[in-house]
């Protein structure tokens, strides 16, 4: 009881101190405007009376750029992906399952000089009897470049086109120069 009184007190005295204004700031500010040495009346009455910052997790999200789409003058190749064996059967009654659609994605495609889109059909299978079920898609394949536009055919392709010309050959001398030394006793090869 007597900690009540004295707290009380010490408010009050902050109150006849920084001004009526100060009884909206809570204690803990008030004890900090005790320790600061040049805190004017004014400041404190102004600071009770300022408005309330924003909070600041209102960011506006910007709105996602999505996937460029790929021309559509480049002619398509379909790949049609299959559902298991497994997924062709419901696993909650045994019947099989009803081909309701396919997952499509689009990537650059090549063949060697010849670019297309490959266009990737995965199944989508649904039981009709039972709803709770759900949906079962066919497995994306492994690709390179996860989600990417460009196939694995692509990637390969790129990284063979702008390999330098002797980095090619590095690998042919070094076996070369290998089988060269074990059939013969001369010197070794200078280039591996």
């Amino acid at each position: 009881m007597k900690i009540q009184v004295l707290e009380e007190r010490l408010r009050l005295q902050r109150i006849a101190k920084y001004g009526p204004g100060s009884e909206s700031l809570s204690d803990l500010q008030l004890e900090l405007l005790e320790l600061e040495p040049g805190v004017s009346s004014q400041e404190v009455t102004a600071e009770s009376e300022r408005e309330a910052l924003p909070p600041a997790t209102d960011k506006k999200r910007r709105k996602h750029p999505g996937r460029q789409t790929l021309p559509a003058e480049l002619p398509r190749v379909e790949r049609v992906i299959a559902c298991t064996p497994e997924q062709c059967c419901c696993s909650n009654c045994g019947q099989a399952t009803t081909l309701i659609g396919y997952e499509e994605s689009e990537q650059l495609d090549v063949e060697p000089a010849k670019y297309f889109v490959l266009r990737t059909k995965r199944e989508k299978r649904a039981c009709k009897k039972c709803e709770e079920q759900g949906v079962a898609t066919a497995p994306v394949p492994q690709r390179i470049i996860e989600k990417g536009l460009v196939s694995d055919r692509v990637v390969i392709d790129t990284l063979i086109a702008n390999m330098p010309t002797t980095l090619r050959f590095i690998g042919r001398a070094s076996s070369c120069c290998a089988t060269r030394a074990s059939t013969s006793a001369g010197p070794p090869c200078a280039a591996g």
